[in-house]
């Protein structure tokens, strides 16, 4: 089967099928396909580093998929074809990618060999270059022109062997990471290099069969931290008991559950390749709380607002209300941009070129990326900010629950997801776009939401709704995702009753999701 290299693309990502299942989606990351792919990366860094493809390094390490190695293998090939040097880190995690091109390994570029939270039959790759020659700031994760570039090339394969391959070596990628972490914490907390700061504290981790579970084991217990609680450390690319996944309800039910089962104070979870996380705190009513969403977003903003003072927070489309509301009282300004975790990022560094002080970036799906951190989606880095936040506010005899106190929660919440029947999805989900932002201007009781970078977002009074509806285009799909959000009971449903009459012209738009929530 000839297979079209540009439908490997997922935004700034490749992902495809390595595992052939029964009904599943044919393999597409063949072999041939993803040896192409590790030497077009190969030349195409060479280029942007201006350095000779034989002094090019590259690290590379993958998660617990299955057959991730055999990925790896394919990408080594490529890679040495070219005559540039392959350096096999085993398993690692995407942040840990991205730090072996700037901490003391100083690799050329990484691939991280991932698809994230997707099922155990895809896989994939994320990719990173350093510095250029002679330049001290790391290009990092490359754009999505970066990969349709790559792709291109890689299905040309107009290679030329090198007269004497690159050599490929192992190497240990998350040592020097995870150390990293640890001087962070120290550091931050004032501590000396033998300190235990998390002496007397539980805090538990669910890595979901993920590449995490170094979280637990290398940094919170030799900190001194009980782990005692924490679940599925253990790697195992048939994710057999949930997704990793901090969106997932059975993955955060999963960590609720751990923190309440064993007394913890403070549970942590991540994805499969540790980019995103969430959080969760024992609720002092009894229970626990999931931090996850607008809470882990509002608390990194308390958090941030200590330390910085009145910063500018960018987020995805999809933020509530309340939490803008949260970031203004904090005197910080709230800049909702689209979804997608390159978007809010790049949308922060543009801020902070134009002189606006956004050094923190985070979507709701748990991407969160500082400015002192290079801006990289870092799940554990995350994670570190807030454990140092949790010493501190327990030695003021606070707990971080305390920061989010004030955070005005939505009544009622939720997402609906409209196939569109047409193969000129683009086209008709522009007009359906266009219908709903001129029926709801001059809808009373309505009114449009600005400033708004993505889809549609209309506000409606108490009577009419008493909250938000964003009816948006998914970024690679035929669908429609719509986000609604109400702080009365009831109110969803006036929502969805409204947005569906002003969608009863378009019959290849499937509504089906706001009609249930009418009934």
């Amino acid at each position: 089967m000839a297979i079209d290299y540009k439908k490997l693309q997922n935004g700034s990502d490749i992902r495809g099928v390595l595992i052939d299942i029964p009904g599943g989606r044919p393999v597409d990351l063949t072999e041939e396909s993803v040896s192409n792919i590790g030497a077009a990366f190969a030349l195409y860094a060479a280029k942007k580093l201006n350095k000779s493809i034989g002094d090019v390094r590259i690290g590379i390490g993958r998660d617990s998929r299955l057959d991730g190695d055999k990925l790896v293998s394919w990408l080594i090939s490529g890679i040495t074809l070219t005559g540039a040097s392959a350096f096999d880190g085993g398993m690692a995690s995407t942040p840990a990618m991205f730090m072996c091109c700037v901490n003391e390994l100083r690799f050329d570029a990484g691939i991280m060999a991932t698809a994230s939270h997707l099922p155990m039959e895809r896989n994939g790759m994320k990719f990173f270059i350093g510095a250029p020659e002679g330049e001290d700031e790391a290009l990092g994760g490359l754009e999505k022109q970066d990969i349709s570039a790559i792709l291109e090339m890689a299905q040309k394969a107009e290679f030329t062997c090198a007269k004497t391959c690159g050599r490929i070596e192992k190497t240990d990628i998350m040592t020097p990471y995870i150390e990293g972490l640890k001087t962070k914490i120290l550091a931050s907390l004032g501590e000396s290099a033998d300190a235990k700061p998390f002496a007397g504290m539980r805090i538990v981790v669910d890595a979901g069969n993920g590449a995490g579970g170094f979280f637990a084991t290398r940094l919170l217990a030799p900190l001194g931290a009980d782990i005692t609680g924490s679940r599925f450390l253990e790697p195992d690319g048939r994710f057999p008991n949930h997704q990793p996944n901090p969106e997932n309800e059975e993955a955060m039910n999963s960590i609720v559950e751990a923190v309440e089962t064993s007394n913890a104070q403070l549970g942590i979870i991540f994805d499969t390749d540790v980019d995103r996380a969430g959080a969760v705190l024992p609720n002092a009513g009894g229970g626990a709380i999931a931090l996850d969403r607008n809470r882990l977003i509002a608390l990194m903003t308390a958090i941030l607002e200590k330390e910085y003072g009145k910063i500018t927070i960018v987020t995805d489309s999809i933020t509530s209300t309340g939490l803008a509301d949260f970031i203004s009282e904090l005197g910080c300004r709230h800049h909702r941009f689209k979804r997608g975790y390159r978007n809010v990022i790049n949308e922060a560094k543009r801020l902070m070129s134009e002189g606006e002080n956004a050094i923190f970036a985070m979507e709701t799906s748990g991407h969160g990326a500082l400015f002192e951190n290079y801006f990289l989606d870092d799940g554990a880095y995350i994670i570190v900010k807030i454990l140092v936040e949790f010493v501190r506010a327990a030695r003021r005899g606070e707990t971080l629950a305390d920061l989010i106190s004030t955070l005005a929660e939505p009544v009622e919440s939720t997402e609906v997801r409209m196939n569109v029947n047409t193969e000129e999805f683009a086209a008709y989900t522009e007009k359906v776009l266009e219908k709903v932002k001129a029926h709801f201007a001059e809808k009373e009781g309505f009114f449009l939401v600005e400033p708004n970078f993505e889809g549609v977002r209309v506000g409606a009074d108490k009577s009419r709704g008493d909250g938000w509806f964003l009816i948006r285009r998914s970024l690679h799909d035929p669908l429609m995702p719509t986000n609604l959000e109400s702080n009365s009971e009831g109110g969803v449903k006036k929502l969805a009753q409204a947005l569906d009459e002003a969608l009863c012209e378009f019959d290849l738009l499937d509504t089906e999701g706001l009609k249930k929530l009418i009934r």
